[in-house]
């Protein structure tokens, strides 16, 4: 008898310490990458952006240009009443944002 007691305390020993976990203290911290963009004037940006938005896009207007340190655009266009936020490097190539 005191086997049968013994073995299932062990057992229930067993099952008990595999489903206690211990809290982890783990801290994440994220970093979200942002880039930053300052406004400059419509007439700055180079005549390949203008160019290419006349294009790819006929009939819109530019109403408001932003460049970051990599010289990368961000242009809001206009056209129709829709208003559409484009990405494009100094040549005048797209690039696809998330």
């Amino acid at each position: 008898m005191k086997k049968v007691v013994l073995t299932i305390a062990i057992i229930l020993g067993g099952l008990t310490a595999q489903a206690f976990t211990p809290a982890a203290n783990q801290s994440k911290i994220i970093k979200i990458a942002q880039e930053e963009y300052k406004e400059i004037e419509v007439s700055k940006l180079p005549t390949a952006v203008t160019d290419a938005v006349q294009k790819d896009f006929a009939g819109a207007k530019i109403s408001k240009a932003y460049v970051n340190e990599k010289g990368e655009y961000k242009l809001e266009i206009s056209k129709d009443g829709a208003e559409k936020t484009l990405y494009a490097d100094k040549d005048g190539n797209w690039i696809k944002k998330q």
